[in-house]
Protein backbone atom coordinates (compact mmCIF):
# COMPACT_ATOMS: atom_id res chain seq x y z
CA UNK A 1 0.00 0.00 0.00
CA UNK A 2 1.32 3.42 -1.00
CA UNK A 3 1.40 6.31 1.49
CA UNK A 4 -1.58 8.65 1.33
CA UNK A 5 -0.13 12.17 1.51
CA UNK A 6 -3.44 13.65 2.63
CA UNK A 7 -3.75 11.27 5.59
CA UNK A 8 -0.08 11.66 6.49
CA UNK A 9 -0.42 15.46 6.47
CA UNK A 10 -3.54 15.25 8.62
CA UNK A 11 -1.75 12.97 11.10
CA UNK A 12 1.23 15.34 11.24
CA UNK A 13 -0.99 18.32 12.00
CA UNK A 14 -2.72 16.35 14.75
CA UNK A 15 0.65 15.34 16.23
CA UNK A 16 1.79 18.99 16.20
CA UNK A 17 -1.39 20.05 17.98
CA UNK A 18 -0.98 17.25 20.52
CA UNK A 19 2.65 18.27 21.08
CA UNK A 20 1.60 21.86 21.76
CA UNK A 21 -0.87 20.60 24.38
CA UNK A 22 1.87 18.55 26.07
CA UNK A 23 4.29 21.50 26.09
CA UNK A 24 1.62 23.71 27.66
CA UNK A 25 0.95 21.14 30.37
CA UNK A 26 4.68 20.78 31.12
CA UNK A 27 5.05 24.53 31.38
CA UNK A 28 2.01 24.72 33.65
CA UNK A 29 3.60 22.30 36.11
CA UNK A 30 7.09 23.88 35.81
CA UNK A 31 6.54 27.61 35.21
CA UNK A 32 10.03 28.48 36.44
CA UNK A 33 11.49 27.19 33.16
CA UNK A 34 11.18 29.13 29.87
CA UNK A 35 8.25 27.95 27.74
CA UNK A 36 10.64 27.51 24.80
CA UNK A 37 12.18 24.43 26.44
CA UNK A 38 9.10 22.17 26.60
CA UNK A 39 7.84 23.61 23.31
CA UNK A 40 10.94 22.71 21.27
CA UNK A 41 11.46 19.30 22.86
CA UNK A 42 7.77 18.35 22.58
CA UNK A 43 7.63 19.31 18.91
CA UNK A 44 10.92 17.55 18.08
CA UNK A 45 10.00 14.35 19.92
CA UNK A 46 6.44 14.39 18.53
CA UNK A 47 7.54 14.83 14.90
CA UNK A 48 10.30 12.19 15.16
CA UNK A 49 7.92 9.70 16.77
CA UNK A 50 5.27 10.41 14.13
CA UNK A 51 7.76 9.92 11.28
CA UNK A 52 9.05 6.66 12.76
CA UNK A 53 5.61 5.12 13.35
CA UNK A 54 3.41 6.60 10.63
CA UNK A 55 5.92 6.16 7.80
CA UNK A 56 7.16 2.88 9.23
CA UNK A 57 3.70 1.36 8.78
CA UNK A 58 4.22 1.25 5.03
CA UNK A 59 7.58 -0.52 5.41
CA UNK A 60 6.36 -3.10 7.92
CA UNK A 61 3.11 -3.84 6.08
CA UNK A 62 -0.44 -2.65 6.68
CA UNK A 63 -3.49 -4.72 7.53
CA UNK A 64 -6.26 -3.33 5.25
CA UNK A 65 -8.84 -3.96 7.99
CA UNK A 66 -7.20 -1.43 10.32
CA UNK A 67 -4.66 0.55 8.30
CA UNK A 68 -1.93 -0.61 10.74
CA UNK A 69 0.49 -3.55 10.96
CA UNK A 70 -1.19 -6.55 12.55
CA UNK A 71 -0.39 -8.40 15.80
CA UNK A 72 3.13 -8.11 17.22
CA UNK A 73 4.52 -6.05 14.35
CA UNK A 74 2.22 -3.16 15.20
CA UNK A 75 3.16 -3.31 18.88
CA UNK A 76 6.88 -3.51 18.03
CA UNK A 77 6.57 -0.56 15.63
CA UNK A 78 4.87 1.65 18.25
CA UNK A 79 7.35 0.66 20.99
CA UNK A 80 10.40 1.26 18.79
CA UNK A 81 8.87 4.47 17.44
CA UNK A 82 8.34 5.87 20.93
CA UNK A 83 11.88 5.00 22.02
CA UNK A 84 13.52 6.06 18.76
CA UNK A 85 11.41 9.21 18.50
CA UNK A 86 12.34 10.20 22.05
CA UNK A 87 16.07 9.77 21.41
CA UNK A 88 16.03 11.47 18.00
CA UNK A 89 13.78 14.30 19.21
CA UNK A 90 15.93 14.91 22.28
CA UNK A 91 19.06 15.10 20.12
CA UNK A 92 17.34 17.60 17.82
CA UNK A 93 16.30 19.70 20.81
CA UNK A 94 19.83 19.57 22.19
CA UNK A 95 21.16 20.73 18.82
CA UNK A 96 18.68 23.61 18.86
CA UNK A 97 19.77 24.84 22.30
CA UNK A 98 23.43 23.87 21.94
CA UNK A 99 23.77 21.58 24.96
CA UNK A 100 23.44 17.97 26.00
CA UNK A 101 20.39 17.21 28.10
CA UNK A 102 21.83 13.76 28.83
CA UNK A 103 24.64 15.29 30.89
CA UNK A 104 22.91 18.45 32.17
CA UNK A 105 19.81 16.69 33.55
CA UNK A 106 19.66 13.97 36.15
CA UNK A 107 18.23 10.50 35.70
CA UNK A 108 15.01 11.46 37.48
CA UNK A 109 14.30 14.28 35.01
CA UNK A 110 15.17 12.05 32.08
CA UNK A 111 12.92 9.29 33.39
CA UNK A 112 9.97 11.69 33.80
CA UNK A 113 10.46 13.01 30.31
CA UNK A 114 10.66 9.47 28.90
CA UNK A 115 7.48 8.41 30.73
CA UNK A 116 5.65 11.48 29.46
CA UNK A 117 6.78 10.79 25.89
CA UNK A 118 5.83 7.11 26.21
CA UNK A 119 2.32 7.84 27.47
CA UNK A 120 1.80 10.49 24.81
CA UNK A 121 3.04 8.11 22.10
CA UNK A 122 0.71 5.33 23.25
CA UNK A 123 -2.29 7.66 23.43
CA UNK A 124 -1.89 9.22 20.01
CA UNK A 125 -0.93 5.89 18.37
CA UNK A 126 -4.08 4.32 19.84
CA UNK A 127 -6.08 7.27 18.51
CA UNK A 128 -4.67 6.83 15.00
CA UNK A 129 -5.22 3.06 15.18
CA UNK A 130 -8.90 3.43 16.13
CA UNK A 131 -9.32 6.15 13.53
CA UNK A 132 -7.85 3.92 10.82
CA UNK A 133 -9.97 0.96 11.90
CA UNK A 134 -13.13 3.08 11.86
CA UNK A 135 -12.31 4.35 8.37
CA UNK A 136 -11.65 0.82 7.12
CA UNK A 137 -15.00 -0.33 8.53
CA UNK A 138 -16.78 2.57 6.87
CA UNK A 139 -15.17 1.73 3.53
CA UNK A 140 -16.21 -1.89 3.96
CA UNK A 141 -19.79 -0.87 4.72
CA UNK A 142 -19.82 1.31 1.59
CA UNK A 143 -18.45 -1.57 -0.46
CA UNK A 144 -21.13 -3.94 0.85
CA UNK A 145 -23.81 -1.35 0.12
CA UNK A 146 -22.47 -0.93 -3.43
CA UNK A 147 -22.50 -4.71 -3.93
CA UNK A 148 -26.06 -4.89 -2.62
CA UNK A 149 -27.09 -2.11 -5.00
CA UNK A 150 -25.51 -3.91 -7.96
CA UNK A 151 -27.26 -7.15 -6.96
CA UNK A 152 -30.61 -5.38 -6.76
CA UNK A 153 -30.07 -3.73 -10.14
CA UNK A 154 -29.13 -7.09 -11.65
CA UNK A 155 -32.36 -8.58 -10.28
CA UNK A 156 -34.44 -5.72 -11.66
CA UNK A 157 -32.85 -6.07 -15.09
CA UNK A 158 -33.37 -9.83 -15.20
CA UNK A 159 -37.05 -9.19 -14.46
CA UNK A 160 -37.43 -6.38 -16.98
CA UNK A 161 -35.79 -8.04 -20.00
CA UNK A 162 -38.12 -11.10 -20.14
CA UNK A 163 -41.11 -8.79 -19.58
CA UNK A 164 -40.18 -6.75 -22.64
CA UNK A 165 -39.43 -9.86 -24.70
CA UNK A 166 -42.68 -11.64 -23.80
CA UNK A 167 -44.74 -8.57 -24.73
CA UNK A 168 -43.02 -8.35 -28.11
CA UNK A 169 -43.42 -12.07 -28.82
CA UNK A 170 -47.11 -11.89 -27.89
CA UNK A 171 -47.56 -9.08 -30.42
CA UNK A 172 -45.65 -11.09 -33.02
CA UNK A 173 -47.85 -14.13 -32.42
CA UNK A 174 -50.99 -12.10 -33.19
CA UNK A 175 -49.45 -10.62 -36.32
CA UNK A 176 -48.37 -14.00 -37.72
CA UNK A 177 -52.00 -15.01 -38.20
CA UNK A 178 -53.12 -11.66 -39.59
CA UNK A 179 -50.27 -10.59 -41.87
CA UNK A 180 -47.36 -13.07 -42.32
CA UNK A 181 -45.35 -10.65 -44.45
CA UNK A 182 -45.45 -7.92 -41.81
CA UNK A 183 -44.75 -10.57 -39.16
CA UNK A 184 -41.56 -11.46 -41.07
CA UNK A 185 -40.51 -7.80 -41.10
CA UNK A 186 -41.25 -7.55 -37.39
CA UNK A 187 -39.20 -10.66 -36.68
CA UNK A 188 -36.23 -9.18 -38.57
CA UNK A 189 -36.51 -5.98 -36.53
CA UNK A 190 -36.79 -8.03 -33.34
CA UNK A 191 -33.61 -9.97 -34.06
CA UNK A 192 -31.67 -6.77 -34.79
CA UNK A 193 -33.13 -5.09 -31.72
CA UNK A 194 -32.27 -7.95 -29.35
CA UNK A 195 -28.74 -8.22 -30.71
CA UNK A 196 -28.11 -4.56 -29.89
CA UNK A 197 -30.04 -4.48 -26.62
CA UNK A 198 -29.20 -7.58 -24.61
CA UNK A 199 -25.48 -6.86 -24.39
CA UNK A 200 -26.05 -3.22 -23.43
CA UNK A 201 -28.57 -4.17 -20.75
CA UNK A 202 -25.82 -5.86 -18.70
CA UNK A 203 -24.59 -2.42 -17.63
CA UNK A 204 -25.71 -0.32 -14.70
CA UNK A 205 -25.53 2.82 -16.84
CA UNK A 206 -24.90 3.82 -20.44
CA UNK A 207 -25.03 6.99 -22.59
CA UNK A 208 -28.41 8.54 -23.25
CA UNK A 209 -27.59 8.30 -26.97
CA UNK A 210 -27.57 4.49 -26.68
CA UNK A 211 -30.87 4.60 -24.77
CA UNK A 212 -32.50 6.69 -27.52
CA UNK A 213 -31.05 4.47 -30.27
CA UNK A 214 -32.51 1.33 -28.66
CA UNK A 215 -35.80 3.14 -28.12
CA UNK A 216 -35.96 4.15 -31.78
CA UNK A 217 -35.34 0.50 -32.74
CA UNK A 218 -38.18 -0.60 -30.49
CA UNK A 219 -40.58 1.99 -31.90
CA UNK A 220 -39.67 0.90 -35.43
CA UNK A 221 -40.49 -2.63 -34.32
CA UNK A 222 -43.89 -1.55 -32.99
CA UNK A 223 -44.56 0.51 -36.15
CA UNK A 224 -44.39 -2.68 -38.21
CA UNK A 225 -47.19 -4.18 -36.13
CA UNK A 226 -49.38 -1.07 -35.79
CA UNK A 227 -48.71 0.40 -39.23
CA UNK A 228 -50.07 3.95 -39.76
CA UNK A 229 -51.75 3.86 -36.32
CA UNK A 230 -48.36 4.64 -34.73
CA UNK A 231 -46.15 7.64 -35.37
CA UNK A 232 -43.27 8.70 -33.18
CA UNK A 233 -40.52 11.27 -32.67
CA UNK A 234 -37.37 11.16 -30.55
CA UNK A 235 -35.59 14.40 -29.66
CA UNK A 236 -32.14 14.26 -28.05
CA UNK A 237 -30.04 17.48 -27.89
CA UNK A 238 -26.40 16.90 -28.88
CA UNK A 239 -25.07 18.18 -25.54
CA UNK A 240 -26.98 15.43 -23.69
CA UNK A 241 -25.85 12.47 -25.77
CA UNK A 242 -23.28 11.37 -23.19
CA UNK A 243 -25.58 11.83 -20.19
CA UNK A 244 -25.60 8.74 -17.98
CA UNK A 245 -28.86 6.78 -17.59
CA UNK A 246 -29.76 3.19 -16.61
CA UNK A 247 -30.34 0.90 -19.63
CA UNK A 248 -33.95 0.22 -20.67
CA UNK A 249 -35.16 3.09 -18.49
CA UNK A 250 -37.57 4.65 -20.98
CA UNK A 251 -38.81 1.53 -22.76
CA UNK A 252 -41.37 0.51 -20.07
CA UNK A 253 -42.85 4.01 -20.33
CA UNK A 254 -43.12 3.72 -24.11
CA UNK A 255 -44.67 0.25 -23.76
CA UNK A 256 -47.27 1.68 -21.39
CA UNK A 257 -48.03 4.48 -23.86
CA UNK A 258 -48.62 1.98 -26.64
CA UNK A 259 -50.54 -0.58 -24.60
CA UNK A 260 -52.70 1.72 -22.46
CA UNK A 261 -52.76 4.86 -24.57
CA UNK A 262 -52.64 4.19 -28.31
CA UNK A 263 -53.93 0.63 -28.77
CA UNK A 264 -57.36 1.36 -27.18
CA UNK A 265 -57.87 4.05 -29.85
CA UNK A 266 -58.97 2.96 -33.30
CA UNK A 267 -56.91 5.74 -34.87
CA UNK A 268 -53.82 5.04 -32.74
CA UNK A 269 -51.72 8.11 -32.04
CA UNK A 270 -48.32 9.73 -31.65
CA UNK A 271 -45.49 9.18 -29.15
CA UNK A 272 -42.82 11.82 -28.49
CA UNK A 273 -39.71 11.06 -26.43
CA UNK A 274 -37.44 13.97 -25.47
CA UNK A 275 -34.64 15.02 -23.12
CA UNK A 276 -33.68 18.38 -21.70
CA UNK A 277 -31.47 19.90 -19.03
CA UNK A 278 -32.69 21.97 -16.10
CA UNK A 279 -30.91 23.86 -13.34
CA UNK A 280 -27.59 25.66 -12.97
CA UNK A 281 -24.16 24.09 -13.60
CA UNK A 282 -23.18 21.89 -10.68
CA UNK A 283 -26.85 21.32 -9.82
CA UNK A 284 -28.11 20.41 -13.29
CA UNK A 285 -30.82 17.80 -13.67
CA UNK A 286 -31.78 15.62 -16.60
CA UNK A 287 -35.47 15.62 -17.51
CA UNK A 288 -36.77 12.79 -19.72
CA UNK A 289 -40.33 12.82 -21.05
CA UNK A 290 -42.53 10.31 -22.85
CA UNK A 291 -45.73 11.89 -24.17
CA UNK A 292 -48.54 10.19 -26.10
CA UNK A 293 -51.82 11.28 -27.66
CA UNK A 294 -53.69 8.24 -26.40
CA UNK A 295 -56.82 7.84 -24.33
CA UNK A 296 -55.21 9.44 -21.27
CA UNK A 297 -54.82 8.40 -17.66
CA UNK A 298 -58.51 8.45 -16.80
CA UNK A 299 -59.36 5.79 -19.35
CA UNK A 300 -56.04 3.97 -19.49
CA UNK A 301 -55.64 2.74 -15.91
CA UNK A 302 -57.88 2.37 -12.85
CA UNK A 303 -57.84 5.16 -10.29
CA UNK A 304 -55.99 3.15 -7.62
CA UNK A 305 -53.23 2.29 -10.06
CA UNK A 306 -53.07 5.82 -11.44
CA UNK A 307 -52.50 7.30 -7.97
CA UNK A 308 -49.56 5.05 -7.14
CA UNK A 309 -48.22 4.48 -10.65
CA UNK A 310 -48.56 0.71 -10.31
CA UNK A 311 -47.94 -1.88 -13.01
CA UNK A 312 -44.84 -3.94 -13.65
CA UNK A 313 -43.09 -1.50 -15.98
CA UNK A 314 -43.66 1.59 -13.84
CA UNK A 315 -42.76 -0.30 -10.68
CA UNK A 316 -39.45 -1.38 -12.21
CA UNK A 317 -38.65 2.17 -13.32
CA UNK A 318 -39.36 3.54 -9.84
CA UNK A 319 -37.34 0.80 -8.11
CA UNK A 320 -34.31 1.27 -10.36
CA UNK A 321 -34.36 5.04 -9.94
CA UNK A 322 -34.66 4.74 -6.16
CA UNK A 323 -31.85 2.17 -6.01
CA UNK A 324 -29.45 4.25 -8.10
CA UNK A 325 -30.27 7.79 -7.04
CA UNK A 326 -32.30 7.60 -3.83
CA UNK A 327 -34.65 10.55 -3.23
CA UNK A 328 -32.76 12.71 -5.77
CA UNK A 329 -34.99 11.56 -8.63
CA UNK A 330 -38.62 10.90 -9.43
CA UNK A 331 -41.16 9.60 -11.94
CA UNK A 332 -44.37 11.53 -12.48
CA UNK A 333 -47.44 10.68 -14.55
CA UNK A 334 -49.86 13.44 -15.56
CA UNK A 335 -52.31 14.44 -18.24
CA UNK A 336 -50.91 15.71 -21.53
CA UNK A 337 -52.45 18.56 -23.50
CA UNK A 338 -54.69 18.46 -25.43
CA UNK A 339 -55.03 14.73 -24.70
CA UNK A 340 -52.99 11.71 -23.71
CA UNK A 341 -50.48 10.96 -20.97
CA UNK A 342 -47.14 12.51 -20.05
CA UNK A 343 -44.49 10.57 -18.10
CA UNK A 344 -41.64 12.70 -16.71
CA UNK A 345 -38.41 11.46 -15.10
CA UNK A 346 -36.14 13.81 -13.13
CA UNK A 347 -32.66 12.61 -12.19
CA UNK A 348 -29.21 14.12 -11.52
CA UNK A 349 -27.29 14.97 -14.68
CA UNK A 350 -24.05 13.02 -14.90
CA UNK A 351 -21.95 12.78 -18.06
CA UNK A 352 -20.00 9.71 -19.12
CA UNK A 353 -16.45 10.33 -20.34
CA UNK A 354 -16.76 8.17 -23.47
CA UNK A 355 -19.68 6.71 -25.38
CA UNK A 356 -18.71 3.21 -24.34
CA UNK A 357 -18.31 3.99 -20.66
CA UNK A 358 -20.58 1.81 -18.51
CA UNK A 359 -20.26 0.27 -15.07
CA UNK A 360 -20.88 -3.44 -15.62
CA UNK A 361 -22.51 -5.59 -13.01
Amino acid sequence: MKPDLLHLSRHLLQVLAFSLVISSLLYFFSPERPYELPLVYSLCIGVCTWAWIDLGRFLVGIDPRTGWPDSWRGIALVASGIAGGYVAGTLLGDHWFGWSSWSSQGWVAQRSSLITSGLAGVVISSYFYLQGKSQALQERVQQVQAEATEAQLRLLLTQLEPHMLFNTLANLRVLVGLDPERAQQMLDHLIAYLRATLSASRAVEHPLQAEFDRLADYLELMAVRMGPRLSFQVDLPPELRQASVPPLLLQPLVENSIRHGLEPQVAGGHIAVSARQEGLPGQARLVLTVADTGVGLQAAVPAAEREQGRGFGLTQVRERLRTLYGPACGLELRHAQPQGTLAVIHLPLKTLSTPETAAHV
